[in-house]
């Protein structure tokens, strides 16, 4: 440009003018550099590691040359004044190049139209034509004018920005210092930060090493979910791989995933209003998972809110794998299929089955919004919505939760321990399943009835007694040819055990 080129100097004091909705914070008398540190104080970073980062950049930086000289770019349209070498401002004329680039873009600047331009008061022999380009970061640095508060109005700011960790020196650093020398602060409440993605040996993806990896071809054969699924799992702070067995591992995630709505889907047929139970009528471990959802809920919100989509993913995944399928369903499923429609404990279980299935199904569509979505839909189809429609879950409160979590925490251990002193028994075929096996239970008092058969129910055994340690011994109870468990009203293998009986003569 002609003269000095355009920068913004880091130590200049600025006055920026007041915003009309008054957000401007005090600077007066301050420097480029001291509002864009107090601005970076203000803003949220995620990783909170990145402040450090740009904190440095902008405290060492140097003045700003914001003009280039090339070939192609967004032109800086201004006359100078070739005696003077005054930048010429007039607001007519100003309008006039406003209304030129509205109708042909940037490329008016170009044209040989100055002389229109300038208009009638001007001559273009008196002016130089300015072909400096802006620099691209200043650019782009103003798109929070032209984007967010064009849109949305004059003072409003984004609520977060988002690229790659390279874009501290970039995008991130030229939006804030543009925006702290015109508006006085930060043009984001928030920046969020991420890796970029490597092939599968860790290394960066190049065509001359033949390491891309192609998202469209994971799309077409794997789905656009696995893809999104692999994302959401990963520490995307830092540099992530991605390869056949890493996304192996997200395929298998998935697809456990979407086990856990089949079975609910196919549970769940036929549900009715009618059916639904209160929460404090229903059984300990209905309310034991009603209390460990809330406890999920919670902090699903919080990894959310945090960014931390990797931990929201793991939480998903890991309740319905070890809190629902390999333990909740496991239990139930011989009361869903066993007891009687009107049961109570059937009841229950199916309710709770609904609260969960609305939650899941939820908590699940930011990252599988596919599937969510045929899941939806696979469960209401005359219905007209959407899941993606849908809020956040408001969830029924359990009033015993804590004691209950404490109780039913105690038995899960316990559970696990019983279930690996039978399986050496498995392996060498002395029982085939846990329903034939008795277990014998450290305790420090006799077991009630009521505790012995809760107790058999959850470990899925045939008979639970106290002793000093956990044994496990083969039972003598007969067969119950309709649910299968060994009991001891059951006098002949194949016959019907007491509760079966009496559900199929009501049949």
């Amino acid at each position: 440009m002609r003269g000095s080129p355009a920068m913004l100097r880091p130590e200049q004091p600025l006055t920026p003018a007041p915003l009309p909705d008054g957000e401007r914070e005090s600077s007066n008398g301050a420097t480029l550099r001291e509002i864009a540190l107090d601005a970076i104080a203000a803003t949220t970073w995620i990783p909170a590691r990145s402040e450090n980062r740009i904190t440095s950049m902008v405290q060492g930086r140097p003045d700003w040359v914001i003009s280039r000289q090339r070939a192609w770019g967004v032109p800086i349209a201004l006359f100078v004044d070739r005696v003077t070498g005054q930048y010429l401002n007039d607001p007519a004329v100003n309008a006039r190049i406003v209304e030129a680039f509205r109708e042909s873009g940037a490329d008016a600047w170009y044209a040989d139209g100055h002389q229109a331009l300038l208009g009638p008061d001007y001559d273009l022999a008196d002016y130089e034509v300015v072909k400096d380009i802006l620099d691209v970061w200043f650019d782009s640095g103003c798109t929070h004018v032209f984007t967010v508060e064009a849109r949305y109005g004059e003072g409003t700011r984004a609520n977060l920005y988002l690229e790659g960790s390279d874009q501290h020196r970039g995008w991130f650093q030229s939006s804030l210092l543009e925006s702290c020398g015109t508006r006085g602060r930060a043009p984001y409440d928030a920046v969020l930060t991420h890796g970029f993605a490597l092939d599968g040996q860790g290394r960066k993806m190049s065509k001359s090493l033949g390491n891309v990896v192609d998202p469209l071809k994971i799309i077409g054969e794997s789905g656009a979910d696995i893809l999104r699924m692999w994302v959401a799992s990963t520490d995307y702070f830092d540099d992530v791989k991605i390869g056949k067995e890493v996304l192996a591992t997200a395929s298998d995630a998935y697809r456990k995933l979407r086990n856990t709505f089949r079975y609910m889907l196919g549970a769940l047929e036929d549900f009715d209003e009618s059916e639904r139970v209160a929460v404090s009528d229903m059984p300990e471990l209905e309310r034991y998972v009603l209390h460990r959802l809330g406890m999920i809920d919670t902090e699903l919100r919080q990894a959310a809110e945090a960014y931390e989509f990797n931990r929201y993913t793991r939480l998903l995944t890991d309740f319905a794998n070890e809190d629902l399928s390999a333990f909740f369903f496991d239990i139930r499923k011989d009361s869903l299929y066993c007891d009687a429609p009107s049961d109570i404990k059937r009841r229950s279980y199916r309710t709770v089955l609904d609260v969960l299935f609305h939650a899941l199904i939820r908590y699940a569509a930011p990252v599988l919004c596919f599937t969510a979505e045929e899941v939806w839909q696979s469960r209401f189809p005359s219905d007209d919505s959407s899941v993606h429609y849908l809020e956040w879950p408001s969830l029924p409160e359990v009033e015993d939760g804590v004691d209950v979590g404490k109780k039913w925490t105690r038995i899960r251990a316990l559970r696990e321990t019983v279930t690996e002193a039978i399986e050496p028994m498995r392996r060498e075929k002395t029982v085939r399943s846990s329903l034939e096996a008795e277990v014998t239970i450290r305790s420090m008092s006799p077991l009630a009835p009521t505790e012995a058969a809760e107790l058999a129910e959850a470990f899925i055994v045939a008979k639970v007694t106290p002793g000093d340690t956990v044994t496990v011994t083969r039972t003598d109870f007969r067969k119950c040819g309709r649910c299968w468990r060994h009991l001891p009203e059951v006098s002949v293998d194949g016959d019907l055990c007491n509760r079966c009986d009496e559900v199929v003569a009501d049949a």
